[in-house]
């Protein structure tokens, strides 16, 4: 399991708190979100509408892929910039911080996975800082919220997905519905693909910070040297997609609890990742295994995305009812 005693997670992250600056502003580079978006749509299964499938979504779905970044490249949306930044990370050791701090079952579920709902996660944060005034950075901004923005964007998949099934069965015009559906499904994959690069699931995202026994990077080059560089100098489609193709597609029944075993994961690979920089793996064409490694991470990310996109496919078809919740 990932967790380990509350107590010592607040003092390593406490420690931490001086070392650490704001996350780097993009993950796996143009041309890996490109190729993973790319990738997750051409290995759809058949039984998904052809609009998701053809040659004009492909070309749709790799363009959309670091369309994300292309929002914060720039200084001319200052308020944009700030306000979906943090949708692109998610430091899992202070995220399960916050998660220690819920008592009462509401803003959290069973003491270990975080709350569906951002505000809930929000609140569950304000509660932590308050407990531990010494960590500054306990907040959206500093922790991120990449996997609330794949539940919210997956769900507005799922809703569009519904539409386009009502207006066929009316026999109506579903042009629009379509445009929208792989605007939502290549703006889905963004997120999706960072969450598969370890060092957009940790807080030693760019240069290793506190107890270092190990002697990893401490300099701020690791990210884009691997995500960006490495991956756009030595990584090909074509190795890509033999792995995507060997993993058959599944529907997800449960998005949320799926897309935080995904995270948790690709926090495992946080320190394999510094040990092939220290190797040499991501300098100039590397090494085999760090090659392989990176591949492995791309592929996962387009398999993650093929199945969310399948999942909300199926699920668009379940019954609803209408919503009476709060305004």
């Amino acid at each position: 399991m990932f967790r380990t005693a509350s107590l010592t997670r607040f003092a390593v992250a406490a420690a931490l708190l001086p070392l650490i600056a704001a996350q780097p502003a993009f993950a796996w580079g143009r041309d890996g979100h490109m190729m993973i978006n790319e990738l997750a749509a051409a290995a759809l299964p058949t039984s998904v509408p052809d609009f998701l499938r053809d040659k004009a979504a492909l070309e749709e779905m790799a363009y959309l892929g670091p369309e994300p970044d292309r929002w914060k490249q720039y200084d001319a949306e200052p308020e944009l910039v700030v306000t979906q930044s943090p949708d692109h990370f998610i430091d899992m050791e202070w995220a399960y911080l916050a998660a220690d701090t819920c008592t009462d079952g509401k803003d959290c579920v069973d003491g270990h996975r975080l709350p569906r709902r951002r505000y809930d996660f929000i609140r569950a944060l304000a509660k932590a800082q308050a407990a531990h005034p010494e960590m500054a950075k306990l907040t959206p901004e500093g922790v991120g919220m990449l996997p609330w923005q794949v539940e919210e964007v997956w769900q507005r998949l799922k809703s569009a997905m519904r539409g386009y099934r009502e207006l066929k069965e009316q026999h109506k015009e579903t042009k629009p519905v379509e445009e929208a559906i792989l605007f939502y499904a290549g703006w889905l994959g963004h997120y999706v693909a960072d969450g598969s690069q370890p060092l957009h699931a940790t807080i030693q995202f760019n240069g290793w910070t506190g107890e270092n026994p190990n002697h990893y990077t401490t300099e701020h080059h690791i990210h884009s040297q691997f995500e960006t560089t490495f991956v756009s100098n030595n990584i090909k489609m074509k190795d890509l997609t033999p792995l995507v193709a060997a993993a058959q597609p599944h529907v997800i029944n449960d998005e949320w609890v799926e897309v935080m075993q995904y995270l948790d994961h690709t926090n495992s690979l946080v320190e394999k990742t510094y040990q092939l920089e220290k190797a040499g793996g991501f300098t100039d064409s590397g090494t085999a295994e760090a090659k392989a490694f990176t591949e492995e991470r791309m592929a996962a990310g387009a398999i993650e995305l093929r199945d969310l996109i399948y999942s909300a496919w199926v699920h668009s078809a379940d019954p609803v009812k209408a919503y009476n919740g709060p305004q």
